[in-house]
């Protein structure tokens, strides 16, 4: 039957007839799990051990056994999330919107990011990528008969946007730019000059900007500027938001897009068809995430120690290396010096019992690297002890070479 399906799910690939190296693919990643391999592959805080914060477990145990749980809220979201995301939003993002008209609650950020892109993109519209990032952002665009237009993010520019890149990208088929901010897997926070330049690129050509901020919540050295808020953008980008990362509910399933109302309109009208209701009970703890996120300071404390005590373990390896994480929980490290990323992702699920990314997935640009993630794990000694068997491991792969 495949031969009678589209192109982007007729070489897609799920793991049951071959083998998946991505984390979110398929079964393999819990069979790994099983056997006590040190998982640092799957962007969830503190996988698998409880992290739940006391007061959002409560509101959410009230709210499952409140007579609301098995009922909708409106296919939109709630208004009082809408509203709290408001205020949120104003305080931390410096958009000043509407909880009626500018806010849609979505089962998760990555259906809020399908749901971004699909108004726009027809067959062979052409969707602009700054790469390496973010997987889910190629895979939408090829469901949707789009042409990815890849602009290369180079390390040696600390994976900053460059002007003369984007001008060479474009085409008069561009409808579109997706960004991903801070970048999943470099970790890069774009600076002011940045997106000044993405500002003027996308005003230029009268584009539209689908902006993934799922990884916003901690930035560290860098200021974080939200792309909406610059002067003449609001009305042309859509703003994906996700309660997965920052505030460390994977599996609640909380995201939320953020645009104008001309577009926010119908968004409205087709996302029960698309993307359907956001649980009942999760919005409520949402809710009080959002109201009282006062324990993300203590995250943030964790995530700044083990960025760093990733940096000095990666940057003591022979030639391995990776700059300072700039934002959240991943490590992108350069092994392209020690060999094919693919084989030293094998060597290490082998030698050391740790599952890593392969930089391949993340597009052009990904080859020769690892993503790792630092913020699994509550003991983030466990963190440690992984890291130096990788750093073990890798010492002995180059030796035996």
């Amino acid at each position: 039957m495949r031969h009678k399906m589209i192109e982007a799910f007729k070489n897609a690939q799920g793991g049951l007839f071959t083998s998946v190296e991505k984390a979110d693919v398929g079964g393999a990643y819990q069979e790994l799990e099983k056997r006590g391999t040190t998982l640092m592959g799957w962007a969830d805080p503190f996988m698998p051990d409880k992290s739940l914060p006391k007061h959002i477990e409560e509101a959410l145990i009230k709210e499952i056994t409140a007579p609301s749980c098995t009922h909708y809220t409106s296919p939109i979201g709630s208004q009082e999330l809408k509203d709290a995301l408001a205020k949120k939003l104003w305080k931390v993002n410096h958009l000043k919107v509407d909880p009626f008209r500018n806010i849609l609650i979505t089962p998760g950020s990555d259906s809020g990011l399908y749901l971004a892109i699909l108004p726009f993109i027809n067959d062979g519209d052409e969707v602009i990528l700054p790469v390496p990032c973010y997987p889910n952002n190629l895979l939408g665009i090829d469901i949707m008969g789009g042409k990815k237009v890849y602009v290369p993010l180079h390390q040696e520019n600390h994976y900053q946007l460059v002007a003369e890149d984007l001008e060479k990208a474009y085409t008069e088929k561009t409808k579109m730019v997706i960004l991903t901010h801070p970048n999943n897997p470099t970790t890069t926070v774009y600076n002011k000059e940045s997106l000044q330049v993405l500002r003027e690129f996308v005003i230029k050509h009268d584009l539209i900007l689908v902006c993934d901020q799922a990884f916003e919540d901690y930035c560290y050295e860098n200021e974080f500027i939200t792309p909406a808020s610059m002067e003449g953008m609001f009305e042309r980008t859509l703003t994906v938001f996700s309660f997965s990362k920052g505030y460390g509910l994977s599996g609640l399933r909380i995201g939320y897009i953020v645009c104008c109302d001309e577009i926010l309109d119908t968004l409205y009208a087709n996302a029960v068809g698309v993307i359907g209701t956001t649980n009942t009970a999760c919005q409520r703890a949402a809710i009080t995430a959002v109201e009282d996120n006062a324990y993300m300071v203590e995250y943030e404390k964790e995530f700044n120690e083990r960025r760093h005590m990733a940096y000095e373990i990666i940057n003591s390896i022979p030639n391995v290396s990776m700059e300072l994480p700039e934002s959240g929980f991943l490590a992108w490290v350069d092994v392209s010096k020690v060999g094919d990323s693919s084989e030293i992702v094998d060597y290490l699920l082998k030698e050391a019992n740790v599952s890593v990314n392969d930089g391949k997935n993340y597009g052009p640009g990904g080859e020769g690297h690892l993503r790792i993630v630092l913020g699994v794990y509550r003991d983030a000694k466990k963190v440690e002890e992984a890291l130096l068997r990788i750093k073990d491991a890798l010492i002995t792969y180059q030796s035996s070479k």
